[in-house]
C-alpha cells in the first residue's frame, strides 16, 4: 500500500507542485488549504482533486494516525491545526524542501537558485533538457506551457524518466540549503527576504555545498554577446551560435544564457538546444500574454519585489510608449514594510505619466501578522512624488479602472503580485478568456 502524505496549504505554488510530484511518485497524496475553507476550489485544487487527491478543511481532520508525514511550507505558522494534530498523533513533520529532496534522491539533480529569474531559469533549463532528449524530471516554482496536459496536471512539474531531475530552490526561507545538487544555476542577487550581505552570504553557502558546475550569475562580470531585443523576442550568442529567446526585455535574454550554459555543461548538442529555445512556449504569470481587453494588451506577472517589478515595467513600458496600466497587490505585510522605501523608489523611477498603478490592499492570509504598514502608506508616498497612483479596494474596482483606461488608450493592463489568484483571474476576465 502506497504511503500517505499530507500537504498543509496544498492550494500553493510551492505546494502544489510538491503534491503532483509525490502523486507521479505513486505516494497517496491529502491536502488542506486556507482557500479552500473559504469556499474557493481553486483551478489547481480541482486538478489535484481530480487526480484523486483527497482535500479536507485546514482543521487537523487530514492527518490521521496512517499519515506517513505531514509537509509543510514556512508559511504554516505554529498554531496551524494540522500541525497541532500531526504533533498529538506522532506524524513526522517536514518541511517541503525535504520532502522534494527525499523525491530526487537517485538522480542527478541540478538545482536552480537566485532571487529573480529561478522559476524561468528552471522552466527553461527543463525545456531544453527535454529538447535534447534527457527526459528529465522537472519541479518548478510556476507553471510552463505545456505541462499541463490539458489542465488534468499541475503544470510546474514535468514528469521526467531520465537520470536528471532539475528543481527550483527557494532562498527566501532558507530551504535551498536542504539540497546537495551535483550542479547549480545562481541567477542573481538583491535584497528581497534578507538584507544583500546576507543574501550574498546564504548563496555563497549554497554554492559551497555543489561539487559540480554552477553557473554564477554573482561572480560574472559580464553578460551574453551579441544581445539584441526585437519586439517580443531576444538574441544572443554562445560558442558561436546564435539563439532566439521567444520573450521579451534583457533581463530573459540573461536567464535564457545561464539555462543554456548549464545544458551545456551536462552535454546538450547546441544545435538542438537552439531549436527548443525557440520553441519554448514560456512560464505562466512570467510575462504572460493572456489577450486583449479593446485596444489594449493584457499580460500577467507574478513579479512582486522592486527588481521584478521593475523589469517586468520597464520591459513593457518599452514595448508599450502608449501607457502601462497596472494593478499590484502587496504579497504580505511583513515584505510590503521591509522593502517600502525600495518599492516607492523604484516605482518613480519606472513610472512615466502616461503610466497608472493602481493599489490592492494587501494579500492578507490571516495569523498575528503586523498591518501596520499597508498599501494606503506606499500610495502617498508615490503620489507626494506625483506618480499616478491610486488605491482600489478590490478586484472588482480595479478591473473597472482598467477598463477604462483601456478605453482612454493605455498600450497594456497588467496585473502584478504573487499569492493571490485573483489576481490571474482578472487578467484572464479583462481578456474574456477562460
Amino acid at each position: 500500500m502506497a504511503e500517505r502524505v499530507h500537504v498543509a496549504g496544498i492550494g500553493g505554488v510551492g505546494m502544489s507542485a510538491l503534491a503532483q510530484a509525490l502523486l507521479d511518485a505513486g505516494v497517496t497524496v491529502t491536502g488542506s488549504d486556507r482557500l479552500l475553507d473559504a469556499g474557493d476550489l481553486t483551478e489547481v485544487l480541482s486538478c489535484l482533486l481530480a487526480q484523486g487527491v483527497a482535500l479536507s478543511p485546514q482543521d487537523g481532520a487530514g492527518v490521521t494516525a496512517g499519515t506517513a508525514r505531514l509537509a509543510v511550507s514556512s508559511a504554516i505558522e505554529a498554531d496551524n491545526p494540522d500541525l497541532a494534530r500531526a504533533r498529538a498523533l506522532g506524524v513526522p513533520v517536514v518541511h517541503r524542501a525535504a520532502e522534494l529532496e527525499r523525491l530526487t534522491r537517485g538522480r542527478r539533480l541540478v538545482a536552480v537558485t537566485g532571487t529573480c529569474g529561478k522559476s524561468t531559469v528552471t522552466a527553461l533549463l527543463g525545456c531544453l533538457l527535454e529538447g535534447a532528449g534527457f527526459d528529465p524530471l522537472v519541479v518548478n516554482g510556476a507553471a510552463v506551457a505545456g505541462w499541463d496536459a490539458g489542465g488534468t496536471r499541475v503544470g510546474s512539474v514535468r514528469r521526467g524518466r531520465g537520470e536528471w531531475a532539475v528543481i527550483e530552490a527557494d532562498e527566501s526561507d532558507r530551504s535551498l540549503l536542504q539540497f546537495r545538487p551535483e550542479h547549480a544555476v545562481i541567477t542573481n542577487a538583491s535584497a528581497d527576504h534578507f538584507a544583500l550581505g546576507e543574501t550574498v552570504s546564504l548563496f555563497a553557502e549554497f554554492r559551497a555545498r555543489v561539487p559540480g558546475v554552477v553557473v554564477d550569475g554573482l561572480r560574472e562580470s559580464g553578460g551574453p554577446c551579441g544581445v539584441r531585443l526585437e519586439g517580443w523576442d531576444g538574441y544572443f550568442c554562445e560558442e558561436g551560435v546564435e539563439y532566439r529567446v521567444p520573450m521579451p526585455g534583457a533581463h530573459n535574454v540573461h536567464n535564457a544564457w545561464h539555462a543554456v550554459r548549464m545544458a551545456r555543461a551536462l552535454g546538450a548538442a547546441p544545435e538542438r538546444l537552439r531549436e527548443a529555445l525557440a520553441g519554448f512556449g514560456g512560464v505562466e504569470r512570467r510575462l504572460q500574454r493572456v489577450g486583449r481587453c479593446g485596444g489594449a494588451a493584457v499580460v500577467d506577472d507574478y513579479a512582486h519585489n522592486p527588481e521584478k517589478l521593475a523589469a517586468c515595467w520597464t520591459t513593457l513600458a518599452a514595448a508599450f510608449p502608449a501607457g502601462v496600466c497596472a494593478v499590484w497587490r502587496p504579497h504580505g505585510y511583513a515584505p510590503l514594510r521591509k522593502m517600502l522605501d525600495g518599492l516607492a523608489g523604484m516605482f518613480r523611477r519606472v513610472c512615466r505619466p502616461q503610466d497608472t498603478l493602481l493599489l490592492l490592499p494587501v494579500y492578507d492570509a490571516g495569523g498575528t501578522a503586523d498591518r501596520t504598514v499597508g498599501s494606503d502608506v506606499l500610495a502617498s508616498l508615490l503620489s507626494a512624488e506625483g506618480v499616478t497612483v491610486s488605491g482600489v479596494p478590490t478586484l472588482e474596482a480595479a478591473e473597472s479602472r482598467m477598463r477604462e483606461r483601456a478605453a482612454e488608450g493605455a498600450g497594456v493592463l497588467v496585473t502584478l503580485g504573487a499569492r493571490d489568484p485573483g489576481l490571474p483571474r482578472l487578467a484572464r476576465r479583462l481578456a474574456g478568456v477562460g
